[in-house]
């Protein structure tokens, strides 16, 4: 069943949303009224019950700071992810890329096969943002799948783009089979955490996770088979071997790494700069150990694909902290200096389940 947004004249309804118009630590973040958004023809409306903080949020509400060397990635994507944020102050003032809640109404175009009143999703916008509010609205083909059924609201919001990104790394970009030893530098981050669980639940290898003091247990519970406290032992002066090394961020220099790795291993890097795109080209040609540097899609079905995966028990979310939506800025200062020990959740609609 169709439900169409009731026409009230010019006057527009409002929502509680999180904007923040310079860019500056968490107090920029301010809850404000803004126009409740109203589906196109092609797109849902959704009533949005959690959120989270991830990497993009940080770095967008940072911007004025973040510099080319700062960057994880080479100077072009630097430059576009500037002139989409807005070079001198915010261009989309609502932050926010991983969400879930409810379908509150769908435009008329829109597959009733797709989406109905009432669905419980959850998706990830990318770049586009805006999930820091009550409502969203989202073409029908957008990154958006049914809520697994063993998940919360507050564990669904939480996974989409770890999960994407890990599942199409294992899947399509890494031959791994099983009884593989791999390695994760980063295994606490939101990748580095899907890519432990999913290697292991899903494809079988063996996992050693790299992580700091405060977070070995959160890593451990993932399932990981060893794991490695960075601030007490370097991985690369072990002499433990690994069929394929996750980079993380990439601040581990390959000349470092391919000791660690076994004939045939493989550096993979998701965050490069062009000093590791000309090592990937100089080992594709020579010698056996290789760097890949890989830039992952973000499809609808990879989405979908994961859902399955949940359900079946082979991904979760470990849920360190809860924040209420009225406290956006400290839930942005606790990750940002680093205290949490798993999934920040923030919930918009209380009492969900």
């Amino acid at each position: 069943m169709v439900k169409k947004m009731k026409n009230n004249g010019n006057k527009k309804q409002k929502m509680k949303a999180i904007i923040y118009t310079e860019y500056g630590p968490p107090e920029v973040l301010k809850l404000v009224e803004v126009d409740k958004p109203t589906p196109k023809r092609n797109e849902v409306l959704i009533r949005i019950y959690a959120t989270t903080i991830g990497y993009g949020d940080i770095f967008g509400r940072n911007m004025r700071n973040i510099s080319p060397g700062k960057f994880a990635m080479p100077l072009l994507f630097w430059l576009i992810a500037k002139i989409s944020f807005g070079i001198r102050k915010p261009r989309n003032k609502i932050l926010g890329s991983q969400f879930s809640g409810v379908i509150e109404a769908v435009g008329e175009n829109v597959t009733p096969d797709m989406w109905k009143v009432g669905d419980q999703v959850f998706g990830y916008t990318s770049s586009s943002m805006k999930a820091y509010a009550e409502y969203i609205v989202l073409p029908e083909d957008k990154i958006l799948s049914q809520k697994p059924a063993n998940m919360s609201f507050e564990e669904a919001a939480v996974v989409p783009y770890g999960g994407i990104m890990a599942l199409t790394l294992l899947r399509d970009k890494v031959n791994l089979k099983p009884g593989q030893k791999i390695l994760i530098n980063g295994a606490s981050g939101g990748i580095g955490s899907a890519i432990v669980q999913l290697a292991k639940s899903h494809f079988d290898v063996n996992v050693t996770g790299v992580c700091g003091t405060p977070r070995l247990d959160f890593v451990k519970s993932l399932g990981a088979d060893q794991v490695i406290d960075y601030t007490v032992e370097d991985f690369t002066e072990s002499s433990e071997t690994y069929d394929l090394i996750f980079g993380g961020l990439g601040r581990t220099p390959f000349s470092k790494v391919k000791n660690s790795l076994n004939p045939n291993g493989r550096y993979v890097l998701t965050s490069f700069k062009m000093r590791q795109v000309g090592q990937m080209l100089r080992t594709k040609l020579f010698g056996n150990k290789k760097v890949n540097c890989v830039v992952l899609p973000e499809k609808s079905e990879d989405l979908r694909a994961l859902k399955e995966l949940i359900e079946e028990g082979k991904l979760k979310a470990i849920i360190d902290k809860s924040f209420p939506f009225e406290q956006m800025a400290e839930a942005h200062r606790y990750v940002e200096e680093g205290r949490h020990k798993g999934h920040v959740v923030i919930t918009v609609e209380p009492n969900n389940t």
